[in-house]
């Protein structure tokens, strides 16, 4: 039942939160997704933003998914996980949803030739930093302590590691 309950609300949250981050808001400020006239030579940006989109639309829902499947929550401060989410994702990176947030906004900014999602991305990435240093690390501190700060040190916040975390190297944070 809980693992029930956590899905319905994980994906109430996706449609409402990333669905307006990354949906609505870049479809108005690109008019409607209005393809720009490209520059010479765009093409291989354009390709390079349709991965950016594809990976960055992936990594969310897994993201996502993941706090279902391990911390029994959502991604929702007041129906929090009850368990620390620290596997798929976010073995590589703290916040894999963030970044892959970005990724899909950079995505769409290569895809469209749009240079206003480029400028909203960065002002996304400076909102959604100060959010994650003063609300949610102090927070996820609180609830789970050491185990928090032992990850913490040991992944990245925003520049995913290139091998894995693992829940042993808990005791050594720098291995891995």
């Amino acid at each position: 039942m809980r693992r029930q309950r956590a899905a319905v609300g994980t994906t109430v949250f996706f449609v409402v939160g990333p669905g307006s981050v990354i949906g609505l808001v870049p479809w108005l400020l690109t008019g409607g997704w209005q393809l720009r006239k490209p520059l010479p030579y765009w093409a291989p940006m354009r390709v390079i933003g349709v991965i950016l989109l594809a990976a960055g639309l992936i990594a969310l829902i897994q993201a996502f998914a993941r706090f279902v499947v391990e911390g029994f929550g959502t991604p929702v401060p007041i129906a929090a996980p009850e368990r620390l989410v620290v596997g798929g994702l976010y073995r590589y990176v703290r916040n894999p949803m963030y970044v892959a947030a970005l990724a899909i906004i950079v995505g769409q900014a290569l895809a469209l030739g749009q240079l206003g999602l480029l400028i909203y991305a960065v002002a996304l990435w400076l909102i959604t930093a100060t959010f994650v240093r003063f609300y949610e690390e102090p927070t996820l501190t609180r609830r789970f302590g050491a185990d928090y700060e032992a990850y913490r040190r040991a992944v990245p916040a925003w520049w995913p590691r290139l091998r894995p975390w693992k829940l042993s190297d808990r005791d050594d944070p720098g291995a891995g």
